[in-house]
């Protein structure tokens, strides 16, 4: 059986930044740190349902406003291409 080691809030932090920011899958970080992918997981799933920090809110609401803005371009296009046609 594993030996478990505990692993620093900081370090956690860290590693989900990078899986989340960095686009790093889950296997390597684990890897590169000598952990489990389920102990990720598991740190993963505990941040899920939280409150969303006023960060989070801000980086959802920008990428919700450029989704929107791409959204209305591509409907423009299309509807000039039917114009078109």
């Amino acid at each position: 059986m594993k030996k478990q080691t505990r692993i620093s809030p900081d370090i956690r932090e860290q590693i989900i930044n990078r899986i989340k920011n960095e686009g790093v899958s889950i296997k390597q970080a684990a890897e590169d740190h000598g952990i489990t992918e389920r102990a990720i997981y598991n740190w993963l799933n505990k941040g899920v349902g939280g409150v969303p920090t006023a960060l989070d809110y801000a980086k959802l609401k920008k990428e919700n406003q450029a989704l929107k803005e791409m959204l209305g371009e591509v409907s423009l296009l299309l509807k000039r291409a039917q114009k078109n046609n």
